[in-house]
């Protein structure tokens, strides 16, 4: 499941996951989110920080709570260590920088799907350390 509101990156990353994924479910706001992770109950969840409105923790506790065995991953234009850090201490499995997409993304969805947790480089802090 993909929930940003960026048709353009959307669409990007949509075709990334099709080369994986049997189905790809996308939303664009909080509530079909919430309603497609009840229903679906995807393997991966990968969600645009800027959906949340500031409450990532708030929504990643509902989405847990919605569809357990989700591993969610956040795509984010902020590149401070700090949105990392909050992100998996909310129950993010990884966070992914918006303009490292390209090389980024995929290693950090398998590392996911592997039970592993993973921060794009940039941030300049390690995903142990996160």
């Amino acid at each position: 499941m993909l929930a940003d509101r960026h048709t353009a990156l959307i669409e990007g990353i949509r075709g990334l996951l099709e080369t994986e994924f049997d189905a790809v479910y996308v939303v664009a706001d909080i509530q079909s989110l919430s309603s497609g992770a009840q229903r679906l109950l995807p393997d991966l969840i990968i969600v645009d920080l800027s959906l949340v409105d500031g409450d990532l923790p708030g929504l990643l506790h509902r989405v847990a709570g919605l569809s357990p065995a989700s591993r969610v991953v956040v795509l984010t234009v902020h590149d401070e260590p700090s949105i990392p850090r909050m992100a998996l201490a909310a129950g993010a499995q990884g966070v992914v920088l918006k303009r490292c997409v390209g090389t980024d993304f995929m290693p950090a969805i398998d590392a996911v799907l592997q039970g592993q947790r993973y921060v794009s480089p940039d941030f300049g802090i390690a995903a142990t350390t996160a």
